[in-house]
């Protein structure tokens, strides 16, 4: 009787296998790379406020370059586990989602010049909630409101940028 036991070690994989999750801070590497060149290519104008219309693309870029190494960096260190059986490994698409996200983005830019930034805005936030199955609808559309609100303020009182008033014309604008 013997008491060694053989311990194999796990199978090697390709270095691709499991980090198809790449893709995402790639594009957001190329959106950052984007961004940068749309900012160095800005024309300022001479009397721009500060800290003038660079100040939170640049704040953007910063953050997306930060968000792409972080997530590299995890999926790099931690792949994604691969189901051992893959011909039962099925991925799945939540295209109701999907398409009530897209119409969302549609309707708000459709409506951002005739209706206005807080009721576009305010749109757009609780359209992405209930697409994301939000149940309290009241809850979400006045949070969404006070967050449309405290947008327009600051673009206004902070930068100086008018966003579009629409039919609130009389009301913000």
């Amino acid at each position: 009787m013997s008491t060694e036991t053989s311990h194999s070690a796990p199978p090697q994989s390709a270095f691709g296998t499991g980090r198809s999750g790449l893709v995402l801070p790639a594009i957001l590497l190329l959106l950052g790379i984007y961004l940068s060149i749309g900012i160095i290519t800005m024309e300022v104008p001479d009397g721009a406020k500060q800290p003038g219309p660079k100040f939170f693309p640049i704040l953007i870029t910063i953050a997306i370059f930060i968000l792409a190494a972080l997530l590299s960096m995890q999926l790099l260190r931690n792949p994604e586990p691969v189901p051992d059986d893959r011909q039962g490994y099925r991925s799945y698409s939540d295209w109701k989602t999907v398409a009530l996200v897209a119409a969302g983005f549609l309707a708000f830019a459709l409506l951002l010049v005739p209706a206005g930034w807080l009721i576009s805005a305010s749109l757009l936030f609780w359209t992405v909630a209930f697409a994301l199955g939000s149940k309290n609808w009241a809850q979400v559309l006045a949070i969404a409101v006070v967050f449309a609100s405290v947008i327009q303020l600051a673009f206004g009182a902070a930068l100086g940028l008018n966003l579009p008033s629409g039919i609130l014309e009389g009301l913000i604008g």
